[in-house]
C-alpha cells in the first residue's frame, strides 16, 4: 500500500480535493452519464483517498456544501408538486416496511456470514443517520471504525449506482426545465442569508440533517411564496454537485486500503440488500402512483440526504417528494436506532451473563 502523503495544510488539501472532483467530475459528464459532475467527483476523491492523498474538506466549506444543496434543492421545487402529497402515504409505508426489512436482513447477514459481533452488524445495517449511529458506537456498543467504513460505502455505491442505473436500466431520467431567467447575485446573497438562518435553527433544535433541510425550507417557502421565480444559476449547481461529490468521496480519508478491504465485502452485500428491497418496494409503489420510478426509488433510497437529493436536482425529479421521504426516514431511525441498540446490548448482557454462571452442582 503506497505511503500516506504528507500531511497538508488544510487550505491546501481542500483546494486538492476540489480540483479532484472537478477533474473526476469532468471525465464523468464528457462521458454523457448522468449526474457526472457528482458521481465523477465523489469516485475521484474516493480512489484519492483510497490512495493515500491528503483529502478533506474543512467543516465551513462543508456547511457551505449543506446550505448550497438546500438551495439548490428548494429552488427546483414546482409549486404543483405539493398537489401529489395525497399520494404519499402509500410511499410512506412502503419506506417504513422496508427499513424493517433492510436492518432485518442486513443485520442477520453481517452477523451470520460475515461474523460481526451483533452491535456492529446490526448498527451497521441502519441505511441512514450516520452521526447518530457513531454516537451509539462511541458508548461501547460495536465497532465503530468497521461501521463508519460499511456506512460510507452505502453512501458512494448509491451515488455511483443510481446515475448508472439511469443510464443503463429503464428508468427514466429527466433534463431540468430550460430557465429563462437566473437569480441575480444580489438575490443570491439574500436567499442564502436566509437559507443559513433557518439552516442554523434547525440544528439549534437538533433537526437531523439541518443546514441541508433548513435550507430547503427556506428556499421553498420564498419560492412558494413569489419571493422570486429564477433558478440557480448553472456554474452554481454545478459548484454544488462538485462539492458535494468531494464531501461523499473525502469520507474515505485516514481509512487505509487493507481496513477498507476487511470491511468491503460486508458493506457492498449490505449495500446490495438495501438496494434489491428498496427497488422491490420503489416497483410496488409505482403500480398505484403516478410518478416516475427514478423519483420513488430515490425517495425511498437509504442514502445521505445531500447527496440524493443532489441526484434528484441533477436527474430532473421533484426535489420536495425526496426531501420529504429522507426527513420521515431520518425520523423513523432515530427511534429505530436506540431501541435497536438497547436490544442488541440486552441480549449481550444475557449472553455474557449465561457464560458466566456456575456449572451445576452434582449429587
Amino acid at each position: 500500500m503506497p505511503s500516506p502523503s504528507p500531511p497538508l495544510h488544510p487550505f491546501l488539501a481542500t483546494v486538492l480535493t476540489l480540483c479532484i472532483a472537478a477533474g473526476g467530475g469532468l471525465v464523468a459528464t464528457a462521458l454523457n452519464l448522468p449526474a457526472g459532475w457528482l458521481m465523477g467527483g465523489a469516485l475521484a476523491v474516493t480512489l484519492a483517498a483510497m490512495w493515500g492523498l491528503p483529502v478533506m474538506l474543512t467543516d465551513r466549506l462543508r456547511d457551505i456544501t449543506f446550505v448550497l444543496v438546500g438551495m439548490s434543492m428548494g429552488a427546483t421545487v414546482a409549486p404543483d408538486s405539493l398537489s401529489l402529497i395525497p399520494t404519499w402515504p402509500l410511499s410512506l409505508l412502503a419506506l417504513a416496511l422496508e427499513l424493517a426489512i433492510i436492518i432485518a436482513i442486513s443485520g442477520w447477514v453481517l452477523s451470520r456470514v460475515f461474523r460481526l459481533d451483533p452491535g456492529t452488524a446490526y448498527l451497521s445495517s441502519f441505511p441512514g443517520h450516520l452521526s447518530f449511529i457513531i454516537g451509539i458506537a462511541a458508548t461501547g456498543i460495536g465497532n465503530a471504525r468497521q461501521i463508519v467504513i460499511i456506512q460510507v460505502i452505502r453512501i458512494l455505491m448509491l451515488t455511483i449506482a443510481v446515475p448508472i442505473g439511469a443510464t443503463f436500466l429503464p428508468i427514466a431520467h429527466f433534463s431540468p426545465p430550460a430557465a429563462s431567467a437566473f437569480l441575480s447575485p444580489l438575490q443570491l446573497v439574500l436567499l442564502a442569508a436566509g437559507c443559513v438562518a433557518v439552516g442554523a435553527l434547525f440544528l439549534k433544535f437538533k433537526v437531523p440533517a439541518g443546514m441541508v433541510l433548513g435550507s430547503m425550507a427556506a428556499a421553498t417557502a420564498a419560492k412558494l411564496g413569489g419571493l422570486y421565480t429564477e433558478a440557480m444559476p448553472v456554474p452554481l449547481v454545478t459548484m454544488t454537485f462538485v462539492l458535494t461529490g468531494a464531501l461523499i468521496g473525502s469520507r474515505f480519508a485516514g481509512i487505509s486500503r487493507r481496513e477498507f478491504l476487511a470491511a468491503a465485502k460486508g458493506g457492498l452485500v449490505a449495500t446490495m440488500v438495501a438496494v434489491s428491497v428498496v427497488t422491490v418496494m420503489a416497483g410496488v409503489v409505482a403500480q398505484f402512483v403516478d410518478m416516475p420510478f427514478g423519483q420513488i426509488w430515490l425517495g425511498l433510497s437509504p442514502g445521505a440526504l445531500e447527496g440524493m437529493g443532489a441526484l434528484g436536482i441533477a436527474l430532473g425529479y421533484d426535489t420536495a417528494f425526496i426531501a420529504a421521504h429522507h426527513v420521515i426516514r431520518l425520523l423513523m431511525l432515530s427511534f429505530a436506532i436506540p431501541a435497536v441498540a438497547v436490544l442488541v446490548q440486552r441480549r449481550a448482557q444475557r449472553a455474557q451473563e449465561s457464560h458466566n454462571l456456575p456449572p451445576s452442582s452434582t449429587r
